[in-house]
């Protein structure tokens, strides 16, 4: 999973429309009084009209700017510095009404531009704009705020990742110390908004399901102390840089434990108290969107934002059925392979108990996964011709929500360069982590996953920022699951049984397609899906259930990995048979992540385009 796009983060992006700084600055300039010489009125150059591509590439800016400040801790996972020290009620209904209010306006005033005329890239960031803010509006009419807390998306727990100094928040100057201290303050409100969201979710039928909640206590219970020296939040004094003053350390760490201990823990107390006491006993005992007011037709409506396709949850529930009996061949072969004798289930067991499959602990379970990079990146050349600037680094997931993580997750480095991309494993629970399973999981989150598809496109600075930092689920998690296939030609999947574990986690995507929908739209139980994770892959009962609670927390969002995938090898499939030996694979990677993500009818469009193109050319060298 990718949280390098903080999925979970669940703030809504406002689009909304300001001149940027230096147009204002322009405009300023032109409105002075023209001077009053003749000849110099008369050589003075005529004032050049915008282009329709014009138009639009300053809007967009303006655009990116003005939603930034609107979403301030948007632009601290980006490194934007500018808002640090704001945290606006983004689960308030006035904040609900500014952001329609600002995509709304700004739907109007692109669509006021046009695209005709428009080509390339210019035209592709206007359809995708104008799709995207279409259905951000259309979305509006569920009430998705009513549900503002659950086990993987909890205002708690993002608070403390910024606060714990060790994720976006920067603790490197006074400033920014100043600005966390800022921004804590205005937690308690944000927390007050969250109760009195689920209090009106209670009074209109729309509540969480009960396992989800339970899983909330815990990560809250980690995260209140009786001290502010216990809490995560006094890390930043705890690592506070050696060159302060005298002065400011002591003035920083009073006003820290003033603001941990009287205004952060009783609100985490308060809010704790209240899913405990009152929300709990009024969460439903069913699972999918299906039991919530209208919830069919929000569910199909997350199915289309996530595959950006036309799919309808019949379909892909067919489509996750067809998938999963392909793959099931697939792992006969394996089976046969090793000379396993007994069944499928069998060989799963196996699979999972076996402890020959086991890391000795969570520190030899980072250095192989550290001990992967130089291995792929020795054979990327041959596969890539497109490669990113940032780094990565490799590091567990904090303990404090490590229990309700997925394995692994990769968070998209800092715009300015100051934090590489992340890598995250999580280490919870370490006999279900499997050797066989940590090389397709390099190759999903790493290298040449999400750390190749999202760092490049944040280096894309032709782009419009919305496309650098934006991402389409179905591209961005459809090239993760692509980029597992490419083990044998990266180095990887030299032994069977990791060859299972690619198999294994291509079944696992397909069976998001089985489950997903079938929980949403055919009314199965949260035990009806874990029994069919369990019957039908190598999965632990630990991992069958914290999925299986995942796809009850955000319905939809995990049909795009299986989604995207196929297409990506369908066109690959395609370019290969019309060019022949003219077929490049590091061209053909190039041209799918050089525009950065897009819908998938656009790849397919540009795809196209591609072949066409290439069938005219002169075949490229391949480095050996």
């Amino acid at each position: 999973m990718s949280l390098a796009r903080f999925r979970w983060l669940a703030l809504p992006v406002a689009l909304a429309l300001v001149l940027p700084p230096n147009a204002a600055a322009a405009k300023k300039k032109t409105q002075r009084p023209a001077a009053t010489s003749p000849a110099k009125a008369k050589a003075k150059p005529a004032k050049k009209v915008e282009t329709k591509a014009e138009q639009l590439q300053r809007l967009y800016a303006g655009y990116w700017d003005a939603s930034l400040k609107l979403n301030p801790l948007q632009a601290t996972f980006q490194g934007d510095p500018r808002w640090n020290d704001q945290l606006p009620n983004y689960l308030s209904a006035d904040f609900r009404k500014r952001s329609h209010d600002f995509a709304a306006d700004w739907l109007a005033k692109v669509e006021a531009v046009g695209e005709d005329g428009l080509e390339g890239q210019d035209l592709l960031s206007y359809r995708i704009f104008v799709r995207n803010a279409r259905d951000a509006l259309d979305g509006e009419r569920y009430p998705g705020w009513m549900l503002p807390v659950s086990q993987f998306n909890n205002p708690a727990t993002l608070v403390a990742m910024l606060g714990s100094g060790s994720s976006a928040q920067p603790f490197k100057t006074v400033k920014d110390y100043d600005n966390w201290l800022k921004r804590g303050a205005q937690v308690p409100v944000l927390f007050e908004q969250a109760i009195a969201n689920m209090e009106e979710g209670m009074a209109r039928g729309v509540v969480q399901p009960r396992p989800l909640m339970e899983k909330v206590l815990p990560q809250l219970d980690a995260l209140i102390k009786p001290t502010a020296e216990e809490t995560l939040f006094w890390n930043p004094i705890r690592n506070m840089p050696a060159d302060f003053s005298e002065a400011d350390r002591a003035r920083l760490s009073a006003d820290y434990k003033q603001l941990i201990e009287y205004r952060l823990m009783p609100s985490y107390r308060r809010l704790r108290g209240f899913v405990a006491t009152r929300y709990l006993p009024a969460t439903r005992t069913t699972a999918g969107m299906g039991a919530l007011p209208d919830g069919a037709a929000w569910y199909a409506h997350n199915a289309r934002q996530s595959t950006t396709t036309d799919l309808t949850p019949e379909q892909i529930h067919q489509i996750g059925l067809d998938e999963v009996a392909r793959i099931h061949d697939e792992i006969r072969k394996v089976m046969k392979q090793v000379k396993f004798r007994g069944n499928m289930q069998k060989f799963f067991r196996f699979m999972q108990q076996d402890k020959r499959f086991q890391f000795a602990d969570e520190d030899a379970l980072l250095a192989y996964y550290r001990g992967l990079e130089s291995k792929v990146m020795a054979k990327v050349p041959g596969q890539f011709s497109l490669l990113p600037k940032a780094g990565f680094e490799i590091r567990p997931v904090e303990a404090y929500r490590a229990q309700s993580a997925a394995g692994g997750s990769y968070m998209r480095p800092s715009e300015d360069g100051s934090r590489p991309g992340v890598f995250y494993v999580n280490t919870y629970d370490l006999p279900t982590r499997k050797t066989w399973d940590a090389e397709d999981l390099f190759l999903h989150e790493a290298i040449p996953g999400h750390h190749f598809q999202l760092a490049l496109q944040q280096e894309l600075t032709g782009l419009p920022a919305f496309r650098r930092f934006g991402g389409e689920t179905a591209f961005t998690e459809g090239w993760g699951l692509y980029a597992e296939s490419l083990g044998r030609d990266l180095g990887l999947y030299e032994d069977p049984y990791s060859y299972f574990g690619y198999l294994q986690n291509e079944l696992w995507r397909a069976i998001r397609l089985v489950v997903d929908t079938g929980l949403h739209s055919k009314g199965w139980t949260r035990e009806q899906v874990i029994a069919y994770m369990l019957e039908n892959s190598a999965t632990s009962q630990v991992e069958a259930v914290s999925e299986t609670e995942r796809y009850m927390a955000i319905p939809g969002q995990a049909l795009a990995y299986k989604i995207g995938e196929l297409k990506i090898m369908e066109l690959r499939r395609k370019a290969q048979a019309a060019l022949g030996p003219r077929f490049d694979v590091r061209q053909f990677h190039a041209e799918v992540l050089k525009d950065g993500s897009v819908p998938l009818d656009v790849l397919e469009a540009k795809v196209d385009a591609w072949i066409t193109s290439q069938q005219g050319a002169a075949p490229q060298a391949t480095p050996g």
